[in-house]
Formats: structure tokens, C-alpha cells, sequence
């Protein structure tokens, strides 16, 4: 069965079903009776569609926020109507383009034979359904539930006309009148049903219920196609940003996202399916146990037991998907103040997701752009007549950005010679108390955010026993990857044989440059400058020369694309010592070696005058 979304105008005194406001209403001086003669298929210039029998109409308004252009809409003229002079009465025959399906959908519900159901017993059968009767043309009616018997008949119905193959009009919706509406003019008075049977192209829309009503001549509806949204953001941790669509984080950190929609309108639903879809970045590990779902209205607040909900992992493109089989079942159970005595409820509440993923150390390969991207689509029941298993509608994905950075370290002399086997650490505070853990890898040295350990970002938890102090290679090289925005203290632990190690950290400060627009970011943004627009870092040196403290600040030439800041730590040739009396001892030594050669030079000179 394809065609589905059905919306109900009647221009007539029958039941009214499911529509939410009542009918607009004008004054009829002359009744106007219709015939069948518009054409096949119909568009919607400036928001109209002429059908040019008459001087009645359907206004059709969407949900707020939620545009009509691109559906299309099946209209079928079930019954002319012709009110009294006065308005005291109504008075309906049936229009024979749709005369078996009535007679066939009647005869079931009164056991008679199909060619023996009469107009009268049509009609009569109808108003037998209708629980608020009332008299007059232009007299208001009260709505019949979403749950009624005349609900179940239009549908019915729909579904014999489908059947037969039975012509309608077809008006599909190009414009509408500046306050969205839709109008479906130049109708003749008479019993409409129209059935939407597209959702709008490339948005994402639920299924809308049966709608009547009663106007001579104008009737006004709102469809309930149902539009859910769903919002996701991810919780900056660093100058008070909060929840929004771009955060950075060390590796190891366990990164905050959440969810946001609402509750659509479930009435007409037996059960109502809801999945939220989540694909994110091989980047981020999800942590199913940190997985919660809340709803609440103005008055309370439940959160779903486990029980109430499903968790499946690695499902096609989804990293996770979060089925709740029957929203319906747990709001009217959770949420029953606002049922009435049809069994309709008030929707509406705000639906809260949570949960956390790990950054991992597949982000050291992948340090500032694009970032890591995770992604949600919800996936809700849109089809009210299938008892809650026919098809699904589902939103557009909504996605965050997360990044990280690194740093290029490089150990020289101050004669740019290249020194291997100088020590470092890596702390987050200025008495170097509480270190940022690293372990060893081929990329270089990946942060351990203490997240991981136990711990709480850069507090707490147990050093692992992965944790290396870091060593420049024989290139001088020690690369740090997975770095968050923010300060860092670099302590030299031990410096290269025959050089002095600095007494005091570098104090490294990463200064991320990100858009003013943080809540509006689309998939792939982040590969470009629009998301992470500048990447600045400096580094504060302090060291003992001479016999007295030099410092400086350095601003780090950095690459926003790689998020990387390159730093040069230098040891400083050391002199010798002076040596007590160095020039006086050569000079004796020089003396001494004179003495020497001139007495044996005087000795021979004796030895030769004695000859």
C-alpha cells in the first residue's frame, strides 16, 4: 500500500476527524452545486489551485516552520452537498465516480450486498459514526478522535478507492500564499477527501493523519504531517563555550555529545517506532554504558531504564543505532495528564540523549583538519494507519566537529647540532605535579588523557604502564600528538651528555582561531578554513646564563592544517672551566724545558774544553 498520509475536508455537516482547529466559516447566501470537471493534474500558482466549479475551498495549512511546496495531494469529490435557504439543513448526494467504493466499504460494515447499498444507507451509515452531531450548515463541529470508528472508515475507504483505481485530482504544491497555506479554490460544495501521497522532496516529514471538517463554503485545515528535528552538539570543555558544534580535545579524552528533538504527535499511532542513528568518526570510540535517553515536559522528567530501549553497534554505515520500539507506550504511560476521553494525549515533550566517546590514538594521524565528524539522523514511524510497523521517515544527519593538535619538537645545540637522548615530561600545571601521560609510537608520542585512567582530564586516575618519558631521537626529533587548546608545561628532565639541562618548563600555550558561527556547522566544513580558521602557539622560556635568568617568549610557526606548532629546545655549548694558574704553569713548564736543554748543552761545552 503506497499511498498513505491522508488529509480529510468535508464541506458538509458529516463527522469531522483529527483536524486541530475548527473550521473557518463564512456565510452562504446562494448554495452552489458542483460538477466533476477539473482537470487531471493541477498545480498550485501563488498558492491555488483553481478546479473552477464552484465558489468553495479547502485551505490547507502545514506545521509551522515547515514549507508545503513539493507535496502532492489526491482529491476526491465523494458527495455534492446543497444546503437550505436558510442554512438550517445540509443534503448530500453521492457523485457516481466514487459510488462503488462507498457501496462496497458500506456494505461490509451493514451486511448488505455492495449493489444493494443505497445513498441513504451510505449516509446514514456515516452519521451513525458521527459522535458530534449538530444541525445547520454553518453550525461548528466538535472533532472526532483519531482513534474513532469514522477514522477507521475513512481510511478504509481510501484504501477501496486505491483499489478500484478510481480517478482523483491530483494537485501538486509549487507555491504558497505568503502564510504558507495552500488553497484548493473553485470547488463545489461537497465531501472531499484528499490524500497526500509524497512528502516534500528532500526534507524529512511524517505521515499525515485524516483530517475533516465543515465550512460552507470554505474549509480550513492544518495537515498533520509531522516534521521531527533532531539537533546534536558536542561540550567544549575550554573558555566557557559549552554545548555547541565544534569542541577540541586531547587524545584519550572522553568527549560529551548529546541529542535534542521532541516528542512529535503520536495520536492516530497504536505504536510509535523512534531510532536515533549515529555514525561517527573511527577516531571516537563510543561508550555504550554512558548511553542515556530523558524526557521531559514542564511539570517532570523520566529517563528510560535499559529495558526500554535497544542499542545496536557496527549496523551498516551506523556506528551505533538506539531503537525505542514503542515512544508512544512509554510517553502515555509516563506522561498521562494531558490524555483526554478519546484517548488523545499532548505531545511535545523535549526527548534528551547522552553519551560520551573516547578520542583514540587513530586521531595522532589526523591532527587539525578536517577533525573527527559524528553524526545523528532520527528515524520515527510516519505512516498512522500501519498499526506502528509500516514505513519510517527520517531527518537530515546533524554532525559536530572535534579536533586535536601536535607539536614538533626539535633538540639542538646552539650551533643547530642535532641532539639525541634529551629527556622530557609534559605537564598540565605550572608546578609540573600533575603530568600528561604519553606512550611511545611510530608517529611519536601520543597524549594518555587521564579520562582514560581513571581520572578526570588532567586529574587523578593511575599512571599506566605504557607511560614513557619522552627522548629526542637521533635526529633530534620528539613529536607530541593529541593535544588540546590551552597550556602546557615541557620540563627537560635530563639533557644529552656533556650538556645542562634547563631548570625551568617551557610554558607552551595552543590558541585555536574557530568560526563565530560554532552552532551552524555542515558536514565537511571542517576540511576547510571556515571551521578552524587560525592556529596560533607560543612558547615562554626561562634559563640561567652567564651567572644570570634570561627570558623570552616565542611566538611557534605553526600549519592550521596539520595542527601542528614547531618548537626548538636549545642547550647551550658548555666552556671549560678556568684552570687555577694555567698560564703561569706553562710558563714554568717552557722554563723548566729551557733549563733542562741548556745544561747538557753547558756540560758538553766542559767536557769538550777538557779535550
Amino acid at each position: 500500500m503506497n499511498t498513505k498520509k491522508i488529509v480529510f475536508a468535508g464541506l458538509s455537516a458529516l463527522s469531522m476527524t483529527l483536524s486541530p482547529i475548527a473550521s473557518s466559516v463564512s456565510t452562504l447566501i446562494t448554495p452552489v452545486l458542483a460538477k466533476s470537471v477539473a482537470p487531471a493534474t493541477m498545480a498550485t500558482p501563488n498558492g491555488v489551485a483553481d478546479f473552477g466549479e464552484g465558489n468553495a475551498s479547502i485551505t490547507i495549512k502545514g506545521n509551522s516552520g515547515q514549507t508545503l511546496v513539493g507535496k502532492k495531494f489526491n482529491v476526491y469529490k465523494l458527495f455534492d452537498a446543497e444546503n437550505a435557504v436558510d442554512q438550517e439543513s445540509i443534503n448530500y448526494t453521492w457523485n457516481d465516480a466514487y459510488k462503488t467504493a462507498l457501496q462496497n466499504v458500506v456494505g461490509k460494515k451493514i451486511n448488505k450486498s455492495a449493489t444493494s447499498v443505497s445513498e441513504y444507507d451510505v449516509i446514514d451509515f456515516l452519521q451513525s459514526l458521527n459522535t458530534n452531531k449538530v444541525e445547520g450548515a454553518q453550525t461548528e463541529q466538535t472533532l472526532e478522535g483519531r482513534y474513532s470508528n469514522y477514522r477507521k472508515f475513512v481510511e478504509a475507504l481510501r484504501d477501496e478507492m486505491v483499489k478500484e483505481n478510481l480517478a482523483p485530482t491530483t494537485v501538486s504544491v509549487t507555491a504558497t500564499r505568503p502564510d504558507g497555506s495552500v488553497k484548493f479554490g473553485g470547488l463545489g460544495y461537497g465531501y472531499y477527501l484528499t490524500d497526500e501521497v509524497t512528502a516534500v522532496q528532500d526534507t524529512h516529514s511524517a505521515a499525515s493523519l485524516i483530517l475533516t471538517n465543515t465550512a460552507n463554503p470554505d474549509a480550513e485545515v492544518n495537515i498533520k504531517s509531522d516534521y521531527p528535528t533532531i539537533t546534536k552538539k558536542i561540550a567544549e570543555d575550554d573558555n566557557s563555550i559549552g554545548w555547541n558544534d565544534v569542541g577540541d580535545f586531547e587524545i584519550g579524552q572522553k568527549v560529551p555529545y548529546s541529542f535534542d528533538n521532541y516528542v512529535p504527535n503520536m495520536n492516530g499511532y497504536s505504536t510509535y517506532r523512534a531510532v536515533f542513528h549515529d555514525k561517527m568518526d573511527s577516531a571516537l570510540t563510543f561508550n555504550k554504558d554512558s548511553f542515556s535517553i530523558t524526557i521531559s515536559s514542564a511539570k517532570k522528567s523520566y529517563t528510560l531504564k535499559s529495558s526500554e530501549f535497544n542499542i545496536v553497534q557496527n549496523s551498516g554505515d551506523d556506528t551505533f543505532y538506539a531503537e525505542i520500539p514503542d515512544l508512544k507506550g512509554i510517553v502515555d504511560k509516563q506522561f498521562p495528564e494531558g490524555m483526554n476521553n478519546l484517548h488523545e494525549n499532548e505531545y511535545g515533550q523535549n526527548i534528551h540523549v547522552s553519551y560520551n566517546a573516547t578520542l583514540n590514538d587513530k586521531a595522532a594521524e589526523k591532527t587539525g583538519r578536517p577533525g573527527f565528524e559524528n553524526a545523528v539522523r532520527f528515524e520515527f514511524s510516519n505512516d498512522p494507519d500501519s498499526n506502528g510497523t509500516g514505513s519510517t521517515g527520517e531527518t537530515p544527519w546533524d554532525t559536530t566537529v572535534a579536533f586535536t593538535y601536535r607539536i614538533n619538537g626539535l633538540k639542538v645545540n646552539n650551533h643547530n647540532k642535532l641532539l639525541k637522548n634529551a629527556k622530557f615530561r609534559l605537564y598540565s600545571d605550572s608546578a609540573c605535579q600533575n603530568e600528561v601521560y604519553v606512550n611511545s609510537s611510530p608517529h611519536g608520542y601520543i597524549v594518555m588523557n587521564r579520562d582514560s585512567l581513571g581520572g578526570s582530564d588532567h586529574t587523578g586516575g593511575t599512571r599506566p604502564s605504557s607511560a614513557v618519558e619522552m627522548s629526542s631521537d637521533e635526529k633530534g626529533v620528539f613529536n607530541i600528538l593529541g593535544l588540546d587548546q590551552g597550556t602546557y608545561y615541557l620540563k627537560e628532565t635530563d639533557s644529552p651528555a656533556g650538556y645542562r639541562e634547563l631548570l625551568d618548563p617551557i610554558v607552551i600555550n595552543i590558541k585555536p582561531t574557530f568560526t563565530d558561527e560554532r552552532n551552524n556547522y555542515n558536514a565537511g566544513e571542517g576540511a576547510t578554513d571556515k571551521t578552524l580558521k587560525t592556529l596560533e602557539a607560543t612558547a615562554h622560556v626561562k634559563e640561567f646564563l652567564n651567572g644570570a635568568y634570561k627570558e623570552s617568549d616565542t611566538t611557534l610557526t605553526t600549519d592550521v592544517a596539520k595542527g601542528s606548532a614547531n618548537i626548538t629546545v636549545v642547550n647551550y655549548v658548555g666552556t671549560k672551566l678556568p684552570i687555577t694558574g694555567s698560564s703561569l704553569t706553562m710558563i714554568c713548564l717552557g722554563a723548566g724545558t729551557i733549563t733542562v736543554v741548556g745544561a747538557l748543552a753547558l756540560d758538553k761545552k766542559r767536557k769538550n774544553k777538557k779535550d
